[in-house]
């Protein structure tokens, strides 16, 4: 199956219905993960890793995370946790920051390695401890330390959910409230990822098109997204995000453990 490649001819994937079909499934699952279900957008992205590179997935998806990341700010506009984001977000951008930094260095497969762990692990822990209703105070130096590794894991695979959510699902915040807060986290984390992407030659106009063409999607998915989000009880919403953070976990601790012993 030809891969979408930065740079490379697009011709032949944009002609593939498989290509296409993932893609369009890969943008309807970001759009309801933008919209409040987080784990979901987690699954887009492995999606989009099987039909091309994952440097292509990361250009191709990031002008279409700007267009949803601009309705879901408009629709959680009043329904943030801003202390917490105004911990959280210097870390994240500092996480950019090195992401940008060693770009050239990273194994992507050990990131996702590592991402995948703190998934099961979190995810384990939410189950096996019954987080009480009540909300822990938030720690500052938990919350810049996930920030940064957020951020990090954001730049390098587009995976800043799990250690996102290692520090917020704790917190128990309400349903509207946890989306609204990964929203502007995330919303601000994909803006700025912008200029360091093509500083590195992320985009080409192939890539772009692909975006331009998934846009509509994205939008319907997103408003389906929030929604939803207004609608399902609290209880239910944890334990769904906690299902999709331990699935998506594993299927990443899979890929990547294949990856690094070469199977």
């Amino acid at each position: 199956m030809p891969a979408l490649r930065p740079g490379g001819s697009a011709r032949a994937g944009m002609q593939d219905w498989v290509f296409w079909s993932v893609a369009a499934l890969a943008v309807a699952l970001m759009g309801l993960g933008k919209g409040g279900f987080s784990g979901l957008g987690l699954v887009s992205i492995l999606l989009m890793a099987l039909v091309t590179t994952p440097l292509a997935a990361a250009a191709i998806m990031l002008p279409i995370l700007i267009v949803q990341d601009a309705v879901t700010v408009w629709a959680y506009r009043r329904e943030a946790d801003w202390r917490l984001l105004a911990v959280m977000l210097p870390g994240g951008l500092a996480g950019i920051f090195l992401g940008w930094l060693f770009a050239a260095r990273i194994d992507e497969a050990a990131v996702r390695l590592v991402v995948g762990l703190i998934a099961v692990v979190f995810a384990v822990r939410g189950f096996v401890s019954r987080l009480p209703p009540a909300a822990p105070r938030a720690s500052t130096a938990g919350g810049l330390f996930w920030g940064v590794v957020a951020g990090f894991t954001s730049f390098v695979a587009h995976a800043g959910g799990p250690p996102f959510q290692a520090h917020v699902l704790p917190l128990r915040l309400p349903p509207q409230i946890y989306a609204g807060t990964t929203t502007m986290f995330f919303a601000v984390v994909n803006l700025v990822k912008v200029a360091p992407y093509f500083l590195l030659g992320q985009f080409s106009p192939a890539n772009l098109t692909v975006s331009a063409a998934l846009a509509p999607a994205a939008i319907v998915s997103t408003l389906a997204g929030v929604w939803l989000i207004r609608r399902i009880a609290a209880a239910r919403f944890y334990t769904l995000i906690l299902g999709l953070t331990f699935a998506v976990g594993c299927k990443f601790v899979w890929d990547a453990g294949r990856a690094l012993l070469g199977i």
